[in-house]
């Protein structure tokens, strides 16, 4: 027999048991889905940033408001979301204020307030979006692969009941390919749970740059009485 042959990696995939061979498919699907989310999730955060550093620029440049309301509007579908906030308050600061009938300023800035609260959740709840399967991922995908080491390794030791003379060579490719599905689980766990602790930081940093804007934009409306 040829020991080195036998226990070579895709050999042993492919004597493991059912079972076995099942965790380990399933763990490779979660890596892959795991993957593309984390590439998916990284160039999203990435543009995200990109559009609210663009539009605080163009903000901030003393501008007319009015100027920009309308340009946000034209230009809806590439907006980011800070310019979407921004839309949201300003359209109903404008609709209250054109009212007739309202006279109470601070009626018309709490408008605002609300509309941009409703657009900032809309948008914090979509950066968010496919967060929790990495969160499930990297949680569960070490037990799945535990799971598989333990059906494996009792699958080895009941196959050596059979066995008159039970050696370490004997008992070596049940445990080897048992183990692989522990490295599998690892390998899917890891990268699911860096990823998800640095887009959660990332997204309290561009939620916290919203909420600062929506105050500011607020102070503004407000010096306007």
């Amino acid at each position: 027999m040829d020991i080195s042959t036998d226990m070579s990696f895709i050999s042993l995939i492919a004597q493991a048991s059912l079972v076995v061979q099942l965790v380990m498919l399933i763990l490779v699907m979660i890596s892959l889905i795991s993957w593309a989310t984390i590439f998916k999730k990284w160039a999203v955060l990435k543009r995200t940033k990109r559009q609210a550093d663009k539009f605080e620029e163009e903000f901030w440049s003393g501008g007319d408001l009015n100027t920009l309301f309308q340009r946000a509007g034209m230009r809806r579908n590439e907006a980011g979301p800070l310019e979407r906030i921004f839309e949201a308050g300003m359209s109903e600061f404008l609709r209250a204020r054109d009212k007739k009938g309202l006279t109470d300023y601070s009626l018309i800035i709490d408008g605002a307030r609300r509309a941009m609260k409703a657009a900032f959740q809309r948008e914090n709840e979509i950066l968010e979006r496919n967060l929790p399967f990495l969160a499930s991922a990297g949680s569960v995908s070490p037990y799945i692969g535990l799971f598989g080491t333990v059906w494996g390794i009792m699958h080895a030791f009941v196959g050596l009941a059979n066995v008159q003379q039970a050696t370490l060579a004997s008992v070596a490719p049940g445990i080897a390919e048992a183990l692989i599905a522990t490295a599998i689980g690892l390998f899917a766990a890891i990268p699911a749970v860096v990823a998800y602790n640095r887009y959660a930081n990332d997204i309290d940093r561009l939620s916290t740059q919203f909420e600062s804007f929506v105050e500011e934009f607020l102070n503004i409306l407000q010096r306007q009485h």
